[in-house]
């Protein structure tokens, strides 16, 4: 259907910022919705941020909001997370993940993942 490859990680000091990448191939990248997860050792993979195919709204989870933002450009096929004000807490593999269900913040809904990329953030 579509596979999805992110890039862009790294090792970033708190209060520092990194561009996330998402390449889709396979299928038509504007037929998804697309989101943003992490997960950090130990615990659970979690929502990040999510934007909609149909007019580009973006939803954000609490913890990221005000310092995140998600963006799509559908002719490049790709996806961004610009993260900025990074805090330690941020540091996990963060993946993204591709859906045609209107329900797009809970990762059940989601076919398609990526590998994930790293992101530390060093005190």
């Amino acid at each position: 259907q579509v596979q999805l490859v992110e890039s862009g990680g790294g090792l970033v000091q708190a209060g520092g910022s990194l561009r996330l990448s998402c390449a889709a191939s396979g299928r038509t990248f504007s037929s998804y919705n697309m989101g943003w997860f992490r997960q950090a050792p130990g615990k659970e993979r979690e929502f990040v941020a999510a934007i909609r195919r149909s007019d580009e709204r973006t939803y954000y989870a609490d913890s990221v909001k005000g310092r995140f933002t998600i963006s799509r450009d559908n002719a490049k096929n790709t996806v961004y997370l610009q993260m900025n004000s990074l805090k330690p807490e941020d540091t996990a593999v963060y993946f993204c993940a591709a859906t045609t269900s209107i329900l797009i913040m809970t990762i059940h809904t989601y076919n398609y993942w990526g590998q994930g990329t790293q992101v530390t953030v060093s005190s």
